[in-house]
């Protein structure tokens, strides 16, 4: 079973705009991407610490990105 690496926010957030997503809202915390073609969302809180693995998990099968492409 590989590994889960810890990814920040920011990170995050860049991985996301490299798969096609685009920053549409904030509101809090909370930054909302939106990809235009498949038409899903991924909500990522911007948080000083890394995102626990759960959290990042459930970011990533929202926006459709398999776990393993890291």
């Amino acid at each position: 079973m590989p590994h889960t690496p810890s990814f920040t926010p920011k990170e995050l957030a860049r991985i996301l705009e490299k798969n096609g997503f685009v920053l549409k809202r904030v509101k809090g915390s909370h930054h909302y991407f939106v990809n235009i073609q498949t038409k899903k969302i991924a909500v990522v809180p911007m948080h000083q610490k890394d995102l626990p693995k759960g959290t990042l998990l459930a970011i990533l099968k929202q926006a459709g990105i398999d776990k393993n492409e890291f």
